[in-house]
């Protein structure tokens, strides 16, 4: 037995970057190193295939150390390690009774926090039965304190973090919950939460604020120096990017917008009295996270660093910024919705990960329906497994010393207050906003994104890539949200009485909590300062969820086949022997069945007559002939035509045409199928040709 020892130094000498580089550009054989190996985020940072001491940030370490300006590596010096990751859950059913039950088993089952999403008439600042209920499936029906107090019954709120989404009618809600607060004896030192005033986010998400901006922005500043005088574990407002996420933005455009978004409520702030270290403690961030979990974690890192120059420039020296990361509803699909598990785990891993304060796990269901026990029992697993089992949270950004993830976190910084400073020329993230500029600028960086998706160049598992058409679906639960505000609007029709004006007040918080606390509704508020009476608007921020365009497809299907009985189907003419056709046999199958076709496979034909008379028997309108390269000149000739006459309305052809194309389509062939072609177009013009789509 050998008793020598490894000495990784001395047995394997070091390898310098370019014998490495030589190395590979043989093995390309002549193809272009950049070309082949070299990808691109959609910021257009160039991802190398390896990354070496050589890209160690310059001087000394910048990242500094946890807990440190520049709060790269996050804003606690022991990250999570003694608390644990702060998992919260968002709760969103309309039904009270029904939402407070899911709280509970939700804390019960590891939840430390909470949020709820207020439904759209209460974020509107409107009574309940001033909205169309179609509008109303995705938010609890809380109105006034007695509403909240029964939603959070047998919930400690001075020990579980509430936060609240309320839209415009963020100074109503949270003048709401401080009432529940008084009502149940929480002392103001204990009470705890986010009132995530955010008035920006819902102006671009509805197109529409209920006030002037000047006069939201004003109301939150009031609601930052009422509770940082007030309530030491509270913050007022929140910086929440999902809208900008949702539409398509990059990781650098989200960054830069909560960058704008937030300086414009610093102004605020500090125009109201408050220092700017005092305000910053006032804003949590709120991010949403897709399944590229390198560019996850850094975009968190980038953004922390970026959020301290900000401060910085402002004069400032805060602690940090507050973070609660989300997986994005972008990357989440309605189709096979089970694989949606996968992307919360990356998603959450890289919360985690990259330093968030609080995550949040998305249940799998959400994008097809309210969510229920089970969805939200494994999305609340997901976490606790990465935390208490994987045990992600024993070390401070484990990410950190990273050659990839250091250089990725640098280049996002830098990309991120580019676009910062474009937004401060455009006079700032309002007037950005109302110009267009906003939506403008992330349409611009969505469209290459959208070929990618319609290309599956950019594939979505489930959906665009390897759908299952025989999949269960979810078991439907209908909310009967017409009864359920038809109950809250005799709840509070006794409520419709005339609140006096209280836009006037000089300490308007207080008096909008002192209002909550003798019984007002939200919409009661909301009117005694001065909703409905002017607006702000703008055209709304569109979202852009990846799987949609293809699931528009499997939608119009599934109501095909309900009314005709099958699906339109596309017959695969499978040539030759199996080695010649299977590879393109399976290409054509998950090409079709992406758009809802059923496709009718076999095990291969011989022989042109024998093709058309099993298109024939198949009942198909579309054949698609599926062979090699070195069979096609022989048989596209013969085999077209014949499929033609056997009743092909379409023959396509597996594989790129090259050379080929106009002689194969003077013999026939419509259309050609081929990876990089534009799948989403095809279907969708099959799918006209078949009647399914108008």
């Amino acid at each position: 037995m050998s008793t020598s020892k490894l000495s990784v130094k001395d047995d394997f000498p070091p390898v310098e970057y370019e014998t490495w580089r030589a190395t590979v550009e043989a093995d390309l054989k002549g193809a272009p190193f950049e070309k082949k190996l070299v990808s691109h985020t959609y910021e257009g940072i160039g991802i190398q295939p390896v990354y070496t001491r050589k890209d160690e940030l310059a001087g000394t370490d910048p990242t500094g150390f946890p807990g440190s300006s520049p709060f790269v590596r996050g804003r606690n010096p022991l990250g999570s390690v003694l608390t644990g990751t702060d998992l919260r859950q968002e709760h969103l059913h309309p039904d009270l009774g029904v939402t407070n039950k899911a709280i509970l088993a939700d804390l019960e089952g590891g939840v430390t926090s909470i949020l709820i999403k207020l439904d759209s008439a209460a974020r509107a600042g409107l009574d309940p039965d001033k909205v169309d209920d179609s509008e109303s499936h995705d938010g609890v029906m809380a109105y006034d304190v007695n509403d909240l107090d029964v939603t959070l019954k047998k919930v400690g709120l001075d020990i579980i973090d509430v936060t609240l989404d309320a839209g415009a009618a963020f100074l109503p809600a949270a003048a709401t919950l401080a009432g529940l607060w008084e009502d149940r004896g929480v002392i103001p030192a204990k009470a705890r939460g986010a009132f995530n005033a955010d008035p920006l986010a819902a102006l671009a998400r509805d197109g529409k604020l209920p006030v002037k901006v000047e006069t939201a922005i004003k109301q939150l500043a009031d609601l930052a120096t009422w509770t940082s005088r007030h309530y030491p574990k509270v913050t007022s407002v929140a910086v929440d990017t999902a809208v900008y996420h949702d539409a398509g933005a990059t990781a650098a455009q989200d960054i830069a917008f909560s960058m704008a978004t937030a300086v414009e409520y610093l102004r605020a702030m500090t125009a109201a009295g408050m220092t700017v270290d005092r305000a910053a403690e006032q804003i949590l961030f709120r991010t949403s996270l897709g399944t590229h979990h390198f560019l996850a974690i850094s975009k968190l890192r980038a953004a922390r660093e970026v959020w301290a120059r900000v401060i910085e420039a402002c004069g400032g020296s805060a602690s940090g910024m507050k973070v609660h990361s989300r997986t994005g509803s972008r990357v989440l699909t309605q189709r096979d919705p089970y694989v949606n598990l996968l992307r919360n785990t990356v998603a959450s891993f890289a919360g985690i990960i990259g330093g968030a304060d609080a995550v949040t796990s998305v249940p799998f269901d959400q994008a097809a329906q309210l969510p229920n026990d089970f969805s939200r029992r494994i999305a609340r697993n997901t976490v606790l497994i990465l935390d208490e089992e994987s045990h992600l949270n024993c070390v401070v950004d484990p990410a950190g010393g990273s050659w990839f993830i250091e250089k990725l976190t640098d280049q996002l910084a830098k990309k991120a207050w580019q676009i910062f400073q474009e937004i401060e020329q455009q006079g700032g993230m309002i007037a950005a906003l109302q110009s267009g500029w906003v939506a403008s600028q992330i349409e611009v960086a969505f469209a290459p994104r959208a070929k990618d998706i319609a290309t599956r160049r950019e594939g979505i598992t489930g959906v665009s890539e390897f759908p299952n058409l025989a999949e269960e679906q979810l078991e439907q639960r209908p909310v009967d949200v017409a009864a359920l505000r038809i109950a809250a609007a005799e709840r509070h029709k006794a409520k419709a009485a005339f609140l006096a004006d209280l836009s006037g007040e000089s300490d308007l918080s207080a008096a909008c909590f002192q209002a909550a606390s003798e019984g007002a509704s939200i919409a009661q508020i909301a009117r005694a300062i001065g909703f409905h009476q002017s607006s702000t608007e703008i055209t709304p921020i569109e979202a852009h969820l990846f799987a949609q365009p293809f699931e528009e497809l499997r939608d119009a299907s599934d109501v095909w086949c309900t009314t005709k009985g099958q699906r339109p189907r596309v017959f695969l003419a499978n040539m030759g022997p199996v080695a010649h056709h299977t590879g393109r046999a399976t290409f054509a199958k998950n090409f079709f069945e992406a758009g809802g076709f059923e496709v009718i496979g076999n095990d291969g034909f011989q022989d042109a007559d024998a093709a058309a008379a099993a298109l024939k028997d198949s009942g198909a309108n579309i054949a698609v002939i599926c062979s090699s390269d070195k069979l096609y000149p022989e048989m596209v000739p013969a085999v077209t035509p014949a499929l033609k006459a056997a009743g092909a309305r379409s023959v396509i052809l597996a594989g790129h045409p090259g050379d080929n194309e106009a002689s194969w389509r003077e013999a026939g062939i419509d259309r050609f199928i081929f990876i990089k072609c534009d799948v989403l177009a095809t279907l969708r013009e099959l799918l006209v040709d078949e009647g399914v789509l108008s």
